[in-house]
């Protein structure tokens, strides 16, 4: 606040007029404006459609989830596909959206908190749609740059990324059928494209360098056939995780009915469960100065020292590497 005075500030602080002030014509005032949809008090309009009239005419959700996302109808196979995958995702048993749901429920909260906060599962490992997106734009822009085969780009990307939960291919589905199923109905329906031939070479190139037996999971099956229906990684991801966010409501609702709410330090943690510091009195104000440590480096050696100390303190972050990325940044 030191700076009011300073002749560069676009206005007086001190002499400012307070209170109520007239509205400065000049100026354009802030407008939502959208190409999504518009409403008024005779329809709701989405892309220009008028959804009364879509669902009228036979249209169901999976065709509004094409207008609304890319402005268009879908192909009847376009279509089923999205009703397959949505299908696939829509339960997922005590996973981590369900669990978060029902943690929630247990505060007593309303049902849209708790299938609400179960959005937040999906991050950049779980449901990781943005970060595989971004792997296989990366592989077909390098593979157009270079003019090399696919398999061969692909098994030289793969190599570097082999244990990347993003990839898109685990040990997760070795017995579970479904993401080669999906697979195979995306390629029935005839709606499978380049992110699926992508895909089965990103398996491929896995296969061979892995020493444990790997296949494709349900983030790479969901993620190449959702690209291939023409959906944006950040478009996948919504579309998605809401999907799962439906079936978190019956978690939520058996939660209320079978459980009692949990009350406000209801909760215990047995000392069995921890594994911090021993129990140790608490130094008196005099004793502070021969306990206390300072977190300042004087000499680079030092800094690391200490960071690496840090480090070992679990619960403290240091341990976390940021990888700060623009969403927005073009492969």
């Amino acid at each position: 606040m030191d700076n009011l005075d300073d002749p560069r500030l676009n206005f007086n602080y001190r002499t400012r007029e307070r209170g109520t002030v007239p509205m400065d014509e000049k100026r354009d005032r802030f407008q939502w404006v959208s190409e999504v949809a518009y409403k008024n008090v005779h329809r709701i309009v989405a892309r220009g459609y008028d959804t009364t009239e879509l669902v009228e005419a036979g249209y169901g959700l999976t065709d509004v989830l094409f207008v609304d996302f890319q402005a268009r109808i879908p192909l009847v196979e376009e279509e089923k596909m999205l009703n397959y995958i949505m299908v696939c995702m829509l339960e997922d048993g005590l996973s981590s959206p369900a669990n978060i749901a029902r943690v929630v429920a247990s505060g007593k909260t309303l049902l849209t908190q708790a299938a609400g906060s179960s959005i937040l599962a999906f991050g950049h490992v779980y449901g990781a749609y943005q970060e595989i997106g971004r792997l296989m734009d990366g592989i077909l822009a390098r593979q157009e740059k270079e003019g090399k085969p696919l398999s061969e780009v692909v098994e030289a990307v793969i190599g570097t990324k082999l244990n990347d939960p993003a990839l898109g291919v685990s040990g997760l589905m070795l017995k579970d059928p479904m993401a080669k199923r999906m697979i195979a109905r995306a390629e029935k329906l005839g709606v499978a494209g380049k992110y699926v031939s992508l895909m089965k070479e990103i398996v491929k190139a896995a296969q061979k360098l892995s020493k444990e037996p790997v296949d494709i999971d349900l983030l790479g099956a969901t993620g190449a056939v959702m690209f291939d229906l023409g959906f944006t990684p950040e478009a996948t991801w919504g579309i998605l995780a809401v999907t799962r966010a439906f079936a978190t409501g019956a978690h939520y609702c058996e939660e209320i009915e079978q459980e009692t709410p949990v009350r406000l330090g209801q909760v215990l943690t047995p000392k069995e469960w921890y594994d911090g510091p021993a129990d140790r009195p608490v130094p008196t104000l005099e004793e502070r100065k021969s306990v206390a440590k300072a977190m300042e480096a004087q000499t680079p050696d030092e800094w690391k020292q200490i960071f690496l100390e840090r480090q070992k303190i679990k619960g403290s972050g240091w341990a976390i590497v940021e990888g700060i990325d623009d969403p927005k940044r073009k492969i």
